[in-house]
């Protein structure tokens, strides 16, 4: 049997090794380390701005949570917007206010379906407005969520990220341009044209496309309607998926399948708001040249938009079926530019109001 180890004595241990810290000129160190960061940021916004990006909002989790709380508070009967980025881009609130007395609330998020959205208001007996939700054809019939998490964020947001968010938005988005995502130094390098590993897929990612406002009225940057090389870069990153299938709906019966599924929780949803007098249509925004032709062949009118409205019993808009909503300038393919989403938020609301009965609001 081993005997156990003698107990540990502190006379044991060697004896610690003291090294002095050397005295330094911490006033010298500030005058040299305060001025260089200060020329390194100058020189990065600088940059930035000479590029041709002004300072924007930007369009965080959290800006997107403080205007959903307002559904919350105390605008439960206004307009709200739902879908992906082309109701963002598309839908300018400046011209729907003007058309329809109303500034609506804009919850639409790039990449992403609706669905998740139109089930929370679903559920919130405070929302009793009226709601459009955009049908953008490989996003809402795919279930894809790229920012599927900004929901989650807003129902456990803490205090401190309010408080930060507020911050932000008053001292820093309004002011430096550097301050987007796609200007963080990280995202930077990596986008250099770094030696490609043989075997190894590279995937582009999306650039910037749009500024914003303080209450997400989004618009086209201007650098993509007026600088070609940055607009082919946009419609190549768009490209990238017109020929690689979605995991889990390679074929027409996977698509189908899955496009069902979507559907019918979008019939859930609407049948619950529709109970409670909430109006709710669904509009289709333009796309153009292959990205249309990819959305025609791997999700066919007939089997996606048709299905879908004969299955909700809800109305929808289609820009196909109305000729002032065509003929409209789309730079890479999936968004409006600025002076035509104009036109588009304009015409939209006039057959709204047409068609629809969503007449134009007055204040009290």
């Amino acid at each position: 049997m081993n005997e156990a180890p003698p107990s540990f004595r502190p006379s044991d241990a060697p004896p610690a090794y003291q090294r002095q810290i050397p005295a330094i000129k911490l006033g010298r160190a500030w005058m040299i380390a305060v001025p260089l960061f200060l020329l390194a940021f100058l020189a990065w916004e600088l940059k930035w701005r000479a590029w041709g990006a002004p300072p924007t909002y930007r369009n965080s989790d959290g800006s997107w949570a403080m205007l959903r709380r307002r559904v919350d508070a105390v605008e439960g009967d206004r307009t709200v917007l739902l879908g992906a980025s082309r109701v963002l881009f598309d839908i300018q609130l400046h011209v729907w206010e003007r058309a329809m007395g109303e500034r609506p609330i804009q919850l639409a998020v790039e990449g992403t379906t609706p669905l998740p959205m139109l089930e929370d208001l679903a559920e919130d007996e405070r929302f009793n407005g009226r709601l459009l939700v955009g049908v953008a054809p490989d996003i809402f019939f795919t279930g894809f969520g790229y920012r599927e998490n900004v929901l989650s964020y807003y129902k456990k947001e803490t205090p401190a990220q309010r408080a930060g968010q507020w911050l932000s938005m008053k001292l820093i988005e309004p002011f430096f341009a550097f301050y987007d995502d796609d200007f963080k130094l990280m995202t930077v390098l990596r986008r250099q044209p770094w030696i490609r590993r043989q075997g190894v897929e590279t995937f582009i990612d999306v650039r910037k496309l749009s500024l914003q406002g303080a209450d997400r009225d989004t618009t086209m940057w201007s650098k993509v309607e007026t600088d070609a090389a940055y607009r082919d870069l946009c419609r190549e990153v768009w490209a990238q998926s017109f020929d690689t299938p979605v995991p889990g709906m390679e074929t027409p019966a996977d698509r189908e399948r899955v496009g069902n599924a979507q559907i019918d929780r979008a019939a859930a949803a609407t049948a619950k708001l529709r109970r409670r007098g909430v109006a709710v249509i669904f509009v289709r925004p333009p796309a153009a040249d292959r990205y249309l032709e990819y959305e025609e062949r791997d999700f066919p009118r007939a089997k996606t938009w048709d299905a879908l409205l004969a299955k909700t019993g809800v109305p929808g808009i289609h820009f196909e079926d109305y000729p002032e909503l065509q003929g409209l300038n789309l730079p890479e393919w999936s968004h409006l530019s600025r002076a035509d989403a104009e036109k588009f938020t304009e015409r939209l609301c006039r057959i709204l109001q047409r068609e629809q009965g969503w007449a134009a609001r007055t204040s009290p």
